[in-house]
């Protein structure tokens, strides 16, 4: 017998067939929060579903790497030594008492290596202490020298006992020193007619002067004042054999003749090249103010062989 359906239940069932249309048709909107909840569902069974794979993805990787190495990991070799390992027993009295009698055996030993530590330090601070007093000992005497010497030359101002005093005896070693250099001036004038390298103001004579942070005490050549860029001419002929801008002389030349040398110092720009010959008045150089000066100007030098020759006494500055 079939049912019989109140007024009620036929519009309720027409209500849920209209609505199953509508949503299968997409004409009916559902609420935001039913649809967050049916994204969100979405979403966590991606990740679970992901997970699941990368889980399921090692788990093949791990089966197929322990099938391959199946014979290398249940070798006979490491089975035997695995079952050695755990059939071996580890006694801790044993070894803690072995530890014991090696650091009874060998504490004289280590207290050898601490001393000698110590005994190396004394030593080294009692030569630095036999250093100190040394130097203080040299320091001692020559500071007795230094006043012997004193008293001797005033004994001997005053007295006049043991004929000549020390003041001339100064005085004729100034005097050989000079004929030496005299010597080398008359033998470079009578072999080799120089010319001034350029014709300028003396700024700095040869010999000893005033020692400051720049200017050394002894000066072994003569300044000649000039500006920037002025030519400098060989004062003699003869063989480049230096071109160099490093040191105290910055950027120089060195002309060498037999065993006399002259060097042009302190230039902006050398003109000649190593191994060139050069011939007396030729131009070698541009004065400048390289190297340790105090400002621009030539440094002219004379050698003979080792020794240092004053150029006035071979030119007429």
């Amino acid at each position: 017998m079939e049912r019989i359906l109140s007024q009620e239940e036929r519009i309720r069932r027409a209500e849920e067939i209209y609505y199953r249309r509508k949503l299968n048709n997409g004409d009916i909107r559902m609420p935001s929060s039913q649809v967050r909840d049916k994204t969100e569902k979405r979403q966590f069974s991606l990740y679970r579903k992901m997970a699941i794979q990368i889980l399921i993805c090692i788990l093949i990787y791990l089966i197929f790497s322990l099938i391959k190495e199946a014979n290398y990991l249940f070798s006979e070799n490491i089975i035997n030594k695995t079952k050695e390992f755990l059939n071996t027993d580890i006694n801790f009295t044993i070894i803690s008492s072995n530890i014991n009698e090696f650091w009874k055996n060998n504490k004289d030993k280590f207290k050898i290596f601490t001393n000698n530590e110590e005994t190396n330090l004394e030593n080294t601070n009692n030569e630095q202490n036999n250093d100190d007093n040394e130097q203080n000992k040299k320091e001692d005497e020559k500071n007795n020298k230094e006043n012997n010497n004193q008293n001797e030359q005033e004994n001997n101002t005053t007295t006049g006992i043991g004929g000549a005093s020390s003041n001339e005896n100064t005085q004729v070693d100034e005097k050989t020193k000079k004929s030496q250099m005299e010597l080398d001036a008359e033998y470079i004038k009578k072999n080799f007619k120089m010319q001034l390298p350029v014709k300028a103001k003396v700024t700095s004579s040869y010999g000893k002067r005033e020692e400051d942070k720049i200017v050394s005490a002894d000066h072994y050549g003569i300044d000649l004042g000039v500006v920037i860029g002025t030519t400098v001419v060989a004062a003699m002929e003869g063989k480049v054999t230096l071109v160099s801008n490093e040191g105290e002389y910055g950027t120089h030349v060195k002309i060498v003749n037999k065993d006399i040398t002259t060097i042009y110092a302190h230039c902006s720009k050398i003109l000649v090249k190593k191994g060139a010959k050069i011939k007396k008045g030729q131009k070698i150089a541009l004065s400048g103010n390289t190297g340790k000066t105090t400002g621009p100007h030539l440094h002219f030098e004379i050698r003979r062989s080792t020794r240092t020759v004053d150029p006035a006494l071979v030119l007429n500055f």
